[in-house]
């Protein structure tokens, strides 16, 4: 099987990090995740690993990996939770990069929808095609235009959610999306992680620095999520947050006294949350 070339120093790099992290936390602890799609595609992938693979190893790395595998089953968690209410709703991911969230979460009665720019979407046709009631959409979130590729129906519900997609953006370009989306979208919830300005400065050091972000100053972070965002437009219903790495299921003993104290840091220093927003209905 020929396997898809990604280039090192490039965008494309930056769709594996998550990815990667994703697989070692399934062979580091199996019990907490058990993810084939994430090693399947990694074996499809014709790129060195053993750079990354190295960095993966220390304390700091698997920690890295712990992370990724949370937002992943956090999210996870919030689409499953509003499909409970809304069985056929539509389940869009914002900026998909080689998320399989829609995988995991489908319950054979609501739609997927999977949304990035072009060239990423080029990479996710190749690796990860879309099933019968799925569709990648390639887009700039920016283009408002795509609201019209989503096959809307209030009376069936929908479900956004992004990882790791909304620190890129400038904070005044997510409040026009968001009161947008909140206005076309009635009665549809928002769900995305978030950390505050320490947890962004962080993370230019790392992947960020990919897509040439270095003074953070404008991209959006936040504090106290609830408080800041309500305020961003009068058609949300409600704005609420949740810890990233223990409010959904808790990193306990069994992953040790470093991702344990790792954890703690993260949620209350970092403020590292998921976001839930509830967009006012008709």
């Amino acid at each position: 099987m020929n396997k898809y070339h990604i280039e090192k120093n490039t965008v494309q790099e930056t769709l594996i990090i998550s990815l990667y992290g994703r697989k070692v936390c399934a062979d580091h602890y199996p019990e907490m995740l058990n993810d084939e799609e994430a090693k399947c595609i990694c074996d499809m992938l014709d790129y060195d690993f053993s750079e990354k693979g190295k960095l993966m190893e220390t304390k700091a790395g698997l920690f890295g990996a712990l992370e990724a595998a949370q937002r992943y089953y956090d999210l996870g968690c919030e689409v499953e939770d509003y499909l409970k209410t809304h069985p056929e709703a539509a389940v869009v991911n914002l900026g998909c990069g080689l998320d399989t969230t829609f995988k995991r979460v489908d319950n054979g009665r609501c739609r997927g929808y999977n949304l990035d720019l072009p060239d990423v979407i080029d990479i996710r046709n190749e690796l990860l095609p879309a099933s019968e009631r799925e569709r990648n959409i390639a887009f700039d979130l920016n283009d408002f235009s795509w609201f019209d590729k989503i096959e809307f129906d209030e009376s069936k519900g929908a479900v956004f959610y992004a990882a790791g997609v909304f620190y890129y953006f400038k904070t005044e370009q997510l409040k026009t999306l968001f009161d947008a989306m909140a206005k076309h979208f009635k009665g549809v919830r928002l769900v995305f992680d978030s950390c505050n300005k320490i947890g962004a400065k962080m993370m230019t050091k790392t992947w960020l620095k990919e897509v040439g972000i270095t003074d953070v100053s404008a991209y959006f972070s936040t504090s106290d999520a609830s408080a800041e965002l309500a305020l961003w437009s009068n058609a949300f219903a409600s704005v609420i947050t949740k810890s990233y790495m223990n409010g959904y299921r808790e990193i306990d003993k069994r992953f040790g006294t470093f991702n344990r104290l790792m954890a703690r840091m993260c949620d209350k220093l970092i403020k590292l949350d998921i976001v839930r927003i509830e967009f006012k209905g008709e």
